[in-house]
């Protein structure tokens, strides 16, 4: 029976251990809910659910527990709620009513999701650990532990970082990993000495106590050994300095650890291990005694006493230990069915062994029976672990989805906020690409107005010029057409001057006499008539005499040109026959000659044709 008794301790301080506490240790009392206001009153609440489940009284823990969350709630202090929720929470799963713990895991979740805060979500997380610690799943009990130890981050809160040391401390010791169980049961302890909750140290103690246990068995070196019991002493002298604040199955547990201490390592001759054996187990047993659930530690320690007992021959107290030992676990009213398989097989080891066969059946019996009773239970609580872990992963992968979902639509969502700037930056661009297009074909068109102003300003400049210079070149014309015009009329005068000379050489030459004042004056009179029809005749269009030769059907002569100068001039006919010095009668014939070769009617006047045509 050793080994079982010592294994099932180790489970005890385990379910014990790893829950929820209150780290600041006060001696707490319902009378003192009674000074603090409503908004006050959820922490102390929570902390008398926390005793009243270390005390074993469950349904008053929970109804502790469910009025702080109400107080809470009612001042949205969802922190506090959710401490609160994580005391249910380590009820239910203590009392293995595995779908409350799971509703009341998900609700810590939900509380602390609505608090916003690390200290809250890491409690959420330590309850999930809890929760699933109970199911047997040693995944998400690591998943969620770390998660909490993330979430706490730099935030000090040394009793909830021991809190879950101490629940990966045990996940650990259930898998014999010697490693990881001294790492954890270390952080635990150093975290819980910066606490002043004693009941959360003594329990980390006695983990100490286990990891040295672990090094013992690998190393069996002496000085580990000596360490098991130094940790479970300083466990117990917690429970004797503050007895009001260390539980009493802590310090039962750390006695009965005791004694199976010295019930495995030392001798049956060791007296004085045999003493130290008997103490710590009469301990336990004495100090649960009327303690609510209790049983399992009296018929541990009961068991041992019985073993001691038979190493002495006195079968009489080892059979009143075991009867004992049956007698309380068998008036529970839901037994232990573990360790009263283990004591009623004891006892019928021990009936055997007498010879009693009649009793040893009886009890072999009734250890069948409760075997059977136990596989039941097992196999029922199997299947609420497998239903409860089955609607906890649905559940999981329901959330999974909503946040895959969640995911997605946030993505899509990302997609059409992309999609919408990319949408609104091309129209920006666009509109840019518009406005700069515009601007430009408004600069191009303004350009082109301007080359075209510039284009028409030099045609203009061009056309100026082109008329300057044509100007230009009609005043030369004109110049030159008056200079014609001058020149033709100083031949005419000089044609005259010639004429009137050799008139007077012939009358010289004919002897004829010659009254040269009468001729001089005549000259003169000539003269001013000529100087004043020379300027008439350079007022002749310059192309008259060309008009003339092209209209004139026969050649016109010099003489014929000069009298239609005349007569253009409107010079009457005893003036042209002063300036020809013929004749009137010759100036008649001459017009008429001339009419006929520019192929004139009877009817048309000479003087007006030409006046016209000039």
């Amino acid at each position: 029976m050793k080994h079982l008794v010592f294994k099932k301790i180790l489970l005890l301080a385990g379910i014990f251990s790893g829950c929820f506490a209150a780290g600041a240790q006060t001696l707490l009392d319902s009378t003192a809910l009674d000074n603090l206001s409503e908004k006050d009153k959820p922490a102390l609440l929570t902390q008398l659910a926390e005793r009243s489940r270390i005390n074993g009284d469950y349904k008053a823990g929970i109804a502790k527990a469910g009025k702080s969350v109400a107080l809470a709630l009612k001042f949205k202090n969802y922190t506090e709620a959710t401490k609160a929720y994580t005391v249910k929470v380590a009820i239910y799963t203590t009392i293995k009513e595995f779908m409350l713990s799971k509703k009341a895991s998900d609700t810590t979740l939900s509380l602390a999701q609505q608090s916003r805060k690390p200290i809250a979500l890491a409690y959420a997380y330590y309850a999930q650990a809890l929760f699933y610690n109970a199911i047997d799943n040693s995944e998400q009990i690591t998943r969620y532990c770390q998660l909490a130890l993330k979430s706490l981050g730099e935030t000090s809160d040394p009793y909830l970082s021991a809190k879950i040391y101490y629940q990966l401390y045990m996940l650990n010791s259930r898998r014999d990993d010697v490693k990881n169980v001294n790492k954890y049961a270390i952080a635990a302890t150093e975290n819980a000495l910066k606490t002043t909750d004693y009941n959360l140290l003594s329990n980390c103690y006695t983990a100490l106590s286990v990891a040295a246990d672990y090094n013992y068995a690998s190393t069996k070196n002496e000085a580990l050994r000596d360490s098991i019991i130094y940790y479970l002493n300083k466990a117990q002298n917690l429970y004797l300095q503050y007895p009001n604040y260390v539980a009493r199955k802590t310090y039962a547990i750390s006695c009965i650890n005791s004694a199976d201490y010295y019930l495995r390592y030392f001798s049956d001759t060791d007296q004085t291990a045999k003493a130290n054996a008997i103490r710590y187990a009469s301990m336990a047993n004495e100090v649960m005694k009327g303690a609510i659930n209790g049983e399992e530690v009296r018929a541990s320690s009961l068991g041992i006493l019985s073993e001691y007992a038979k190493r002495d021959k006195n079968f009489v107290m080892a059979e009143a230990y075991l009867q004992e030992a049956y007698s309380v676990l068998i008036n529970k009213k839901v037994p232990y069915y573990y360790t009263l398989i283990n004591v009623v097989t004891a006892l019928s080891n021990f009936y055997e062994q007498r010879g009693n066969y009649e009793k040893a059946l009886d009890f072999q019996k009734k250890a069948t029976a409760f075997n059977n009773k136990y596989f039941d239970e097992k196999r029922t609580l199997n299947a609420q672990k497998l239903e409860v872990q089955y609607e906890a992963e649905k559940k999981n992968n329901e959330v999974k989805l909503l946040k895959q979902s969640e995911q997605y639509a946030r993505q899509q969502k990302y997609l059409y906020i992309g999609i919408a700037i990319a949408s609104i930056l091309g129209l920006i661009f666009m509109f840019r690409s518009y406005h700069f297009r515009l601007r430009y074909s408004l600069q191009r068109e303004k350009q082109l107005h301007l080359e075209k102003q510039d284009a028409e300003l030099q045609m203009k400049l061009e056309k100026e010029e082109q008329a300057r210079l044509k100007a230009e070149q009609l005043l030369l014309e004109s110049q030159q057409q008056q200079l014609q015009k001058e020149v033709m009329a100083s031949q005419l005068q000089l044609e005259h001057k010639k004429e009137m000379l050799f008139q007077i050489k012939e009358k010289l030459s004919d002897n004829h006499p010659l009254n040269i004042n009468k001729i001089w004056n005549e000259e003169l009179l000539l003269d001013n008539d000529f100087e004043e029809a020379k300027f008439q005749i350079q007022q002749v269009h310059p192309e008259f005499f060309s008009l003339l030769n092209q209209r004139a059907q026969q050649k016109l002569t010099p003489l014929d040109l000069k009298l239609c100068a005349y007569l253009h001039l409107k010079l009457d006919t005893k003036k042209i026959a002063q300036l020809m010095h013929v004749e009137a009668k010759s100036v008649r014939m001459s017009r008429y000659r001339i009419k006929q070769k520019l192929g004139l009617g009877k009817d048309e006047d000479l003087k007006l044709f030409l006046q016209d045509m000039g």
